[in-house]
Formats: structure tokens, sequence, C-alpha cells
């Protein structure tokens, strides 16, 4: 019951992205953005309050029903902030986005001990409400800083846009990483505690090598996409192959007879956390990059649809990696299930770097038939006799 409460989050996410990304003009960029944090700094106050029910299904209902909520509000507030930062700096897309992990990054690494600290001293209510009030407390900020975009409902559809043979890779390169991280959330811990007998305070420090790391590249990988865009498609490649071979050596897979060892742990997650920003900040442009070139209109219409396609898969993988992670590790252990979640990246860096190769040699191609025509015409215009 605690993973189905916890996953539905995932779930209407997903939905509600897809939503969202369609009707983004409609609603209004700003006003989704403002609605959705209003919405989910409401519900988080409420979260906190939740103990104060009677025990039995009116508890459990209310939690399902939370939840929900907040995915939705969180599902309209994160397809607005990325169509508004996409529209507000069309040249630096991706520098713009990897600037942003770095506060994703800190509120991973900041939130586990500052939420138990609070909830050591005060309480259960405590953290929440304080959460719900900072949220709330941005409200202000934003609707005083953030830009209104006006434009016209596109004409492409979500079922275009997923049709493109090259958004639909990184969509699920997307999903493959989403659930790489999701997969780490209930196996990690217990892994750690089995196998090097560590204190439970020091587990969320394993976590850290992984949040810094990733913190750290997601910046500077930004500005490399944005700088020389054909390095986006090396960084989604071998950040997905790289990503294959960490989760092999997590355990490391029985198969390699390497002794397992936390320093070669904490190395991994280290590794990992640069491979994750290496393949996870150029999909956002690289998307976007190929509606344009497919004839879809620039502007927040088009915006709206990949930011919502974007949050949709990284949820499909954020409810998918938990729930896998925790079933293979009950049946096969930590070892084998982290290298089959390995094997997962390792199709998806494979399977971009086929069509990335398929598409270089359709490029060659063409402009050999273009060469090949213009030869031709100017043969033809030397063979013609000059007219008087």
């Amino acid at each position: 019951m605690i993973g189905m409460i916890f996953g539905c989050y995932a779930l209407f996410e997903l939905l509600a992205s897809l939503v969202f990304g369609k009707y983004l003009v409609q609603i209004g960029a700003k006003f989704m953005f403002i609605a959705g944090m209003f919405i989910s700094g409401g519900v988080t106050i409420l979260f906190g309050v939740l103990d104060q029910l009677p025990e039995g299904p009116i508890f459990i209902v209310m939690c399902f029903l939370v939840r929900i909520v907040d995915a939705i509000g969180f599902g309209a507030a994160i397809t607005a902030s990325s169509s508004i930062l996409a529209k507000a700096f069309p040249n630096n897309v991706a520098t713009v986005l990897g600037s942003l992990e770095v506060f994703s990054g800190l509120g991973l690494i900041a939130g586990p001990p500052l939420g138990g600290f609070l909830y050591q001293s005060f309480g259960y209510e405590v953290p929440f409400i304080l959460l719900g009030c900072i949220v709330l407390l941005m409200i202000p900020l934003n609707l005083w800083i953030l830009p209104s975009y006006e434009s016209d409902p596109g004409e492409h559809s979500f079922w275009k846009l997923v049709t493109l043979p090259k958004v639909c890779l990184i969509a699920f390169v997307i999903i493959s990483l989403s659930s790489c991280f999701g997969f780490l959330d209930p196996t990690l811990s217990l892994f750690v505690l089995e196998k090097f007998n560590l204190p439970a305070g020091y587990v969320g420090l394993v976590f850290l090598g992984l949040a810094l790391s990733y913190t750290i590249s997601s910046p500077l990988f930004g500005l490399l996409s944005d700088r020389m865009p054909n390095l986006r498609k090396w960084f989604l490649v071998f950040g997905n192959l790289i990503t294959a071979a960490c989760y092999l050596l997590l355990g490391p897979v029985p198969i390699l007879h390497i002794k397992s060892q936390l320093w070669l742990l904490v190395l991994v997650l280290v590794v990992n956390g640069f491979s994750a920003g290496m393949s996870i900040i150029p999909t956002f442009p690289e998307m976007l990059s190929c509606a344009y070139e497919n004839g879809f209109e620039e502007g927040i219409s088009t915006l709206g649809l990949i930011s919502g396609l974007v949050s949709a898969m990284w949820s499909v993988g954020a409810f998918m990696g938990p729930m896998l992670g925790g079933f293979l590790y009950e049946k096969i252990g930590f070892e084998w299930a982290a290298a089959l979640q390995g094997l997962w990246a390792l199709i998806s860096g494979l399977a971009m770097g086929l069509f990335y190769l398929w598409e270089h040699s359709k490029t060659r191609r063409s402009r050999s038939k273009a060469q090949n025509l213009i030869g031709t015409e100017e043969e033809q215009t030397a063979l013609l006799p000059n007219e008087t």
C-alpha cells in the first residue's frame, strides 16, 4: 500500500504533463506555473496534517488524494517552467536547464538531512508545513518576475511529435535514465546496510556522491551543448554507455569476479552522476531541434509539447524504476538487479548511436546527390552552343 501511495504520484504526473503540455497555450504558461505552485504548496501542508486523521480507509484514501493532487500541481509547474525558460532563452536552452539542475541537486542533497532534523526536533508536521509555506511564499515573487507569453495554439499534436523516430528514441533514453535513478531509491540503502554494515545515518552520505557529481556536471554539459551542438549526440550516446557500465559495477555483477567494496561503490556513483548529467541535459534541446526540423512552429505551443513529453517520460521511468528495482532485488539480489537495470541504459545508448550513424549516412547521400546534380547541370551548360 505504501508503494502504491508513492507510485501514484509518478502516474498522475505523467498524465498531467501530457494534458498540460497539449493545452499550455490555452491555459497560459505563467498562470499554469503559478497555479501549479499554489496547488503543490497547499497539498504539501495538507500532507503534514494527515496524521490527525483516524487510522484505516479514511487515512489511506486521503493519502492517495493528496499525492494525486500534488502530482497534478507539480506536473503543471514543471511543464510550464521548462516552456517559459526555453522561450526566454532560445539560444541557451541547455545552459539554462543545466544550471537549474544545480538547484535540483541541492534539493536532493539538503532535503533528506534537513527533513530528518526537523522531524526529530519538531515532529511529523513541521517539515511539510515549512516546505509548503516556502513554496507558497515564492508565488508573489514569480508573479512579479515572470513574463507573460501570448501565442496561438499550434497545429501539431503529441501524436505527430512522438512518431518522429528521433524523438521516440530520446523519449526511451529519458525513461531509461529516470528509471535508473528510481531503481536506487528502494534498493541501494538496503544493499549498503546489508553488505557493509554501515550505521543508518551514513547511508545518506553514499547518495551524496551521486547528487554532487550530477549537480556539478549538469551546467557544464548544458554550456557545452549550447556552444557546440554537434556534441549533443556524443553526450547522449556515451552518457548512456557509461551509465550502463556503472550499473554493472555497482554490485558488481558476479560474472566480473570483482569484490564489492565501499570505495568502489562510491566511486561508481560519482561517475554515474557525471554520466547522468552528460545524457540528460541534451535531451530537451535535441527534441526541440528535431521538432523544428520537421515543421513544428517556433513558439510556446511547441515548447509546451516538448516540456510535457519530457516530464511525462521522466514520470514513466520514476514509476517503473522503484517497482522493478524492488521486485528484482527480492528475486535475484542487488548485483544482478543493477546489471539488468544497466542493460536498459546500454540498449538506449546503442539505439541512439545506430540512429545517429544512419542519420549521418543519410545526410552524406543527400549531399552526394546534390553535388552530382549540380555537376551534371554545369556540364550541360558547358556543352550547349552559345546563342547569339
